[in-house]
């Protein structure tokens, strides 16, 4: 079967192809690939080539396709899992397989899956390790986000607290407690306040930051503190560059007392130096956002995590679990992903959003595989509009949903500008 992918065959040069996948063997599986969520993980890949550590050495004379938040439809399965995986069925992805304690994952190390290719094989390792997950839900669109989503899930569960006087950590954050998400409303900073109002142990004051107004305004609207507050979480947007001593305001929000989980999501020094003066006793920072550069360093205070137990965690990626809890959470309606898509487009945009990611403003850039479009803002529908009433019709679609991408876009989408 042909397939078009596109593929990373060193740094900045990523190519859409065409070629022949080979069949089959009897432990591997034929997929469809409907959509996948462009991550940053991608952008790092692309830009450091073979020096990125998932990445094999010899991507120049065997490129690998990239994107691993993908979701589609299992086409064939080879003998070995025919009793456990059948045609017909979505499927998601948990990339992070951790195979014989390799680095390996769909969308860095393999010729021939990732998540921007039309058709995949998956190989045996990722039933192995049980990393290939059944998609029940409404759209395709959900099965790509489920990756992130449990990557926000994971950083959460990672967090401990300590009792005084006991050697005694419990996993997760403060139920209850005072929660901060510094710069917190790019996409996976929604991801993290729709986890947090919505998961079983959520925060009593829930404060995200941002200094870019358009972005908390968007926040605000998709995830209102009204909404919050119907589930007793006390949630507050600040835009810290408009205060004096930002510090001083979010501490005084908790009466002096600090926060019990301080999450940092974008590698920023700064931001990094007052996720950790915001920290109360026994709190714990999470260093969620990746940085590029790897000798990334801030100042933290040594005499609070000696007198005063404040400690630091970093998580990458998810587990299994993760990606699980995140499938019932989505089908639950418990947190709905979907206001992190702000773009959508097809296969031949790949390359050139990959690569450019950083500098695109918005959240999730959507791919569907099967189609060709170039990258569009969901803003930007009604104007396309004027000259595709195609377009014209999502974006009715689209406003009529509070400017949220949904399952009738997706459906429509399909429907009317997929290869035929």
């Amino acid at each position: 079967m042909k397939t078009r992918a596109v593929r990373l065959y060193g740094e900045n040069d990523l190519r859409l192809d065409e070629f022949e996948l080979p069949a089959i063997k009897d432990d591997e599986i034929l997929a469809k690939v409907v959509s996948d969520s462009i991550c940053m993980s991608s952008y790092k890949a692309a830009i450091q080539g073979a020096k990125h550590k998932r990445v094999p050495g010899d991507i120049a004379e065997n490129p690998v396709m990239i994107g691993h938040e993908f979701a589609g439809e299992i086409l064939e399965v080879g003998k070995k899992w025919q009793n456990d995986f059948k045609p017909g069925s979505k499927f998601t992805i948990q990339p992070a397989h951790n195979y014989k304690g390799t680095l390996h994952a769909p969308g860095y190390s393999y010729p021939h899956i990732g998540g921007n290719a039309t058709y995949v094989i998956i190989p045996n390792e990722i039933m192995e390790t049980g990393c290939l997950l059944e998609y029940k839900g409404e759209g395709y669109f959900y099965g790509s986000l489920t990756e992130p989503i449990s990557t926000i899930i994971h950083a959460f569960h990672a967090n401990y607290h300590t009792e005084p006087g006991r050697n005694v950590h419990h996993m997760g954050v403060k139920e209850g407690g005072n929660m901060a998400i510094l710069g917190g409303v790019g996409p996976m900073g929604l991801g993290a306040i729709s986890y947090a109002i919505g998961c079983g142990r959520r925060p009593g004051l829930l404060v995200v930051t941002d200094i870019d107004d358009a972005k908390l305004k968007r926040a605000s609207e998709v995830i209102t503190v009204e909404e919050a507050a119907e589930k007793g979480v006390d949630l507050r947007y600040i835009n810290t560059s408009k205060l004096d001593d930002s510090t001083a305001h979010l501490m005084s929000l908790t009466d002096g007392k600090g926060y019990d989980d301080v999450f940092v999501f974008v590698p920023v020094k700064a931001v990094a130096e007052q996720a950790g003066d915001l920290l109360g006793r026994d709190g714990c920072l999470n260093f969620f956002a990746g940085p590029t550069d790897p000798n990334f360093k801030a100042n933290f205070n040594f005499y609070n995590v000696h007198y005063a137990s404040t400690h630091v965690v970093g998580t990458t990626g998810g587990n299994n679990d993760d990606m699980k809890e995140s499938l019932e959470l989505m089908a639950s309606g418990c947190i709905d992903p979907a206001m992190m898509i702000t773009h959508i487009g097809g296969l031949n945009s790949v390359a050139e959003t990959t690569l450019n990611l950083p500098n695109i403003p918005g959240g999730k850039k959507l791919i569907y595989t099967h189609i060709e479009m170039e990258l569009t803002a969901l803003d930007d529908l009604e104007e396309k509009g004027k000259t595709d009433p195609r377009f014209a019709r999502l974006a009715e679609i689209v406003k009529g949903n509070n400017g949220i991408w949904n399952v009738e876009a997706e459906n429509y989408l399909l429907d009317n500008f997929c290869e035929k």
